[in-house]
């Protein structure tokens, strides 16, 4: 059987400043919110990879790492590393690639990586 990863979600507390902190903070961009007349859901747009999303709900923050690949992980680093919640600095991996982890406002653990 193959499989592949198409849709990830974390869970956080406020939709609303959650979806504030991933377009300010990380630049993302909100494709859609779920349901119309009253979202607690909100997906991203996805270019290559899975679609990530975020979901108001009670139990946040979500266990697990999910780790987004980039181009260019030292500017990114430089651009990020005053303003958020920093959980591992800028290291290179044993297997030759450059990373570092940080937490949403909800303490979601987001890993940015360059191979």
């Amino acid at each position: 059987m193959k499989t592949k990863l198409a849709h990830v979600r974390v869970n956080v507390k406020n939709l609303d400043e959650a979806i504030d902190w991933y377009e300010s903070t990380l630049g993302f961009k909100i494709a859609a919110t779920w349901p119309p007349e009253k979202p607690n859901y909100a997906h991203f747009e996805a270019g290559n990879g899975a679609t990530f999303a975020i979901m108001e709900h009670e139990d946040y923050p979500s266990l697990g790492r999910l780790n987004f690949n980039t181009d260019d992980v030292e500017a990114l680093w430089i651009e990020l590393k005053d303003n958020v919640n920093v959980i591992e600095e800028l290291f290179s991996t044993p297997y030759g690639s450059r990373k570092f982890t940080i937490t949403d406002l909800y303490g979601n653990e987001l890993g940015f990586v360059q191979d």
